[in-house]
């Protein structure tokens, strides 16, 4: 009888627990098999010379981005939230951002309870707002920024943005038409409302014409190893990035997976990466918690090269 008793009062116990563990599953948006480990977090890392230190894995946002929005922000507030804060409970410190995939307000909700203090903020300015660079007067282009950073801070609710860059150069002479552009992003830099500025680029003049500029601090370089939605092929980009580096450009690596399109050989891909020598860290577009624990564990298993 003593048994019995024992019996019912434990099942009840145990469907509590049961619920307990659904409830957290919930909350964090994240599914594991039982016994399958928390992956290891990534190491920190100096990001070039420029004095900041971030993870060497970013969390990125904007798969199929354009028009102020992308497969992250079309997940909703709470889904893309819930990613962030995963990420960054798995020792992602680095969020890449941009004001093209508009989302900036889903990461200020993700810093009600992320330390600003404890993580690296990337953002990219999208000057074709303004219209074709070369129409587009001078004194317009340097406000127009000033207003674009402003806003920017006050979307994430930030006094400073970490990594400002110009997105999506496709011009191998694009110095001489961003110049206002990158004059009033130096001017923020002087202010520290800006840590560092720099670009990212889909053509690979343009990014010959990066490698090069003194203005520049960091490259958003797209590499992986069989030159999906690369700038040029593999063999033609690895030695401009060695050059980047020894200009003392911060690089860091995007479309690691193609765009998705090497999905199926994300193990090759993230060893690809990380034994370049060449990335200081690299952004992935992980929109799960489970890709993103996928990733971390393939770049634990493959220790970055020195």
């Amino acid at each position: 009888m003593q048994s019995n008793r024992m019996l019912m009062n434990t099942a009840p116990r145990r469907r509590f627990l049961a619920s307990l563990a659904g409830s957290s599953v919930a909350l964090f948006g994240v599914v594991r098999a039982q016994g399958d480990p928390s992956p290891a977090p990534p190491t920190e890392v100096p990001l070039g010379k420029t004095g900041i230190r971030l993870s060497r894995v970013g969390q990125g946002t904007g798969m199929s981005g354009g028009n102020r929005q992308s497969n992250h922000t079309r997940m909703g507030f709470k889904k893309l939230v819930e990613l962030f804060q995963h990420s960054y409970d798995r020792g992602v410190t680095f969020f890449d951002l941009a004001d093209l995939y508009g989302s900036h307000v889903y990461f200020r909700e993700a810093l009600r309870t992320i330390p600003r203090d404890k993580i690296t903020i990337l953002t990219k300015l999208w000057y074709r707002y303004d219209g074709q660079p070369s129409e587009v007067p001078p004194a317009f282009a340097r406000r127009s920024t000033e207003m674009a950073l402003q806003r920017f801070r006050h979307e994430l609710n930030t006094d400073r943005l970490d990594i400002v860059l110009l997105h999506c150069l496709d011009k191998p002479a694009w110095e001489e038409e961003m110049r206002p552009y990158m004059d009033a992003l130096s001017a923020a830099k002087e202010k520290k409302q800006v840590r560092a500025v720099g670009v990212s680029c889909h053509d690979f003049g343009a990014l010959k014409t990066a490698v090069a500029s003194p203005w520049v601090d960091v490259i958003l370089a797209r590499i992986n190893p069989k030159g999906a939605k690369m700038d040029a092929p593999v063999d033609q980009v690895i030695p401009v990035l060695k050059t980047a580096k020894a200009n003392g450009k911060a690089l860091i690596g995007m479309k690691i997976y193609g765009e998705g399109t090497l999905a199926a050989m994300k193990e090759e891909c993230i060893e690809f990466a990380q034994n370049l020598g060449l990335l200081d860290t690299m952004t992935l577009g992980a929109e799960s918690p489970a890709q993103m624990d996928e990733s971390l564990r393939l770049i634990a298993r493959f220790p970055t090269k020195a």
